[in-house]
Parts: C-alpha cells; sequence; structure tokens
C-alpha cells in the first residue's frame, strides 16, 4: 500500500479552487491535506458503517439510500476520488459491498469568498447547503453547516438532522468521519474508516500528467 508523503514541492501551475478559497489559511492544513488538494487523487479502503435504533435507524435507512450508503453490511469497502474543475471541487464516492455492488455519489462544491469570511455551496437536486470549513487542531479539515435552501427559498438548519464531517491525518494515512444525528433521537447514520492514497497510474506520455 501506498502511503502520502510529507514532501512539498514548488507549485508551477494554477492554484486549486480548495488553494484560493483558503489563501493563507491553506498552509494551516495537515501537510498531506495540502497535497491531496493540490494534485488530486484518490483514497480508499474499509469503512465502518452504522445506524440508529429504532425511529432513529428508521430515519437512518432512509439517508442511506439518498446518500447510496449501503446497510445490509456494517463494513464496505470506499474509494473516494477528489479532483478540481475551473471553480469547483468533487467528489467522488464509491461504496463498495462484500457481494461487489457499487454504490455512487458524487459531490460538487463551488467556493464563494475567501476564508474565514466565506463558504462552499454543496448542491443536491433542489437542495441547495453552504457549508464553511474549521481547521482542527493537527490540521485537520471538519465541515460545518451554516445555511439550507430549497427553491432557493431559505430553511431553518434545525429542521436537518445535524452532520458531523471530519477528515484529519493518522499515521500517514487519512481519516475521515461523517455522521448525521437528530436531536432527541440521537444517531441516525454514520460512515468512516483510515484510507489509504491508492497507487497513481503511470502514462507512458509525460503531458498526460500535466494539470488540466
Amino acid at each position: 500500500m501506498i502511503r502520502m508523503t510529507t514532501e512539498t514541492t514548488r507549485q508551477s501551475y494554477p492554484l486549486t479552487p480548495a488553494q484560493e478559497w483558503f489563501g493563507e489559511s491553506f498552509s494551516n492544513l495537515h501537510p498531506l491535506l495540502q497535497q491531496i488538494h493540490i494534485h488530486g487523487g484518490t483514497l480508499q479502503g474499509e469503512i465502518d458503517i452504522k445506524l440508529g435504533k429504532g425511529l432513529a435507524g428508521f430515519l437512518g435507512r432512509r439517508l442511506a439510500k439518498k446518500l447510496g450508503v449501503p446497510i445490509t453490511h456494517d463494513r464496505s469497502g470506499y474509494k473516494v476520488s477528489i479532483s478540481h474543475a475551473p471553480g469547483k471541487l468533487i467528489w467522488a464516492r464509491e461504496f463498495i459491498t462484500p457481494d461487489g455492488k457499487v454504490e455512487k455519489l458524487v459531490t460538487v462544491f463551488v467556493p464563494h469568498g475567501q476564508y474565514p469570511h466565506a463558504y462552499w455551496q454543496e448542491s443536491t437536486g433542489l437542495m441547495h447547503f453552504r457549508l464553511t470549513v474549521d481547521i482542527l487542531e493537527g490540521g485537520g479539515w471538519s465541515w460545518r453547516v451554516l445555511a439550507a435552501h430549497l427553491h432557493g427559498i431559505p430553511l431553518p438548519v434545525k429542521l436537518f438532522p445535524q452532520s458531523q464531517a471530519y477528515k484529519c491525518i493518522e499515521d500517514g494515512r487519512y481519516r475521515f468521519y461523517v455522521g448525521f444525528v437528530m436531536p432527541g433521537l440521537g444517531l441516525l447514520l454514520s460512515y468512516s474508516g483510515l484510507l489509504e492514497l491508492a497507487p497513481v497510474m503511470v502514462s507512458a506520455s509525460p503531458a498526460d500528467n500535466l494539470p488540466p
């Protein structure tokens, strides 16, 4: 398995949307998180999936179906490819069950402004969420929901399950957690794991490796 390295190199191509959004604060992220948000890449590994009990579990199963999270097993294979397009940060996730079934979820984040007085817009169908980032001790990245809109109409964030989503570096690997909690009910759904950076296929043509 290949682990991310903390080696840094001088950047000779345009800044990515993540670098532009964070500005000087980008350097406060762990060096390995900086690398994946400069060069992109695919992280993979096994994840744990947990559901709540009773009504919380019922709501968690509905949420899991919407997100494409498999709930037939408490563990799943997982891949997330992180890439950039002009003005966009793209996460393409794959959940791979033990029987080989693959569920895909692609999330596009559009940056607005510059950290810390700024946000990312995440769009899912007619729903739009505004998210900011808290930089954790040790250089981790934690999402925080600021606002939600449906058809352009603001909705109280309290109407939605409270989410916790973060990523950090643990022993050279990528630790992440995504969880949803409903006040009064507790945990609805969570998935988390410790991921490795996937090997990069080397192209025969050096030009193929240039950033877009």
